[in-house]
């Protein structure tokens, strides 16, 4: 099992079994099995859409929210900043466990790839933004007009 802690010290146990999947998707619409589609890109965008991501995480953790007296507001008012990306961590790494193994080899695979491509993703646009071109862009923009 996965945990993560969110911005109120709360500590959240991501488990994931048949009837988790069910759960999630009857209250949020999604299955987590397609994971391993990638034509449904469901994998990218766990990892990229925070209001997804919550709305998933709280459906799996819904007993432990109601255990703990917490809403569905709550529990995404506690997720913001690095917690995302534990919690994402957490999320993809418990379903990928999930999986027999010859799945989870694919899907952890697919996991690396995704965390790869993020990173190099990040890596460019930092570049860019600290790239001369982009400032002398920039302050040819910010001239006045001449008239």
């Amino acid at each position: 099992m996965q945990s993560f802690t969110d911005n109120g010290s709360h500590v959240w146990t991501v488990q994931i079994t048949v009837a988790t999947i069910k759960r999630v998707q009857a209250l949020v619409g999604v299955n987590l099995l397609d994971v391993l589609d990638s034509k449904s890109h469901l994998l990218e965008k766990l990892s990229t859409d925070p209001i997804l991501l919550c709305d998933v995480l709280y459906a799996i953790c819904k007993d432990q929210a109601e255990s703990a007296n917490v809403t569905d507001e709550q529990f995404g008012q506690a997720l913001a900043g690095d917690v995302i990306d534990h919690a994402t961590t957490a999320l993809l790494q418990e379903l990928a466990d999930f999986f027999p193994a010859a799945k989870r080899q694919v899907l952890r695979k697919a996991l690396t790839k995704l965390r790869e491509v993020e990173e190099k993703s990040l890596q460019i646009a930092s570049a860019q933004l600290d790239s001369p071109e982009l400032q002398q862009q920039l302050e040819h923009l910010l001239q006045p007009a001449k008239t």
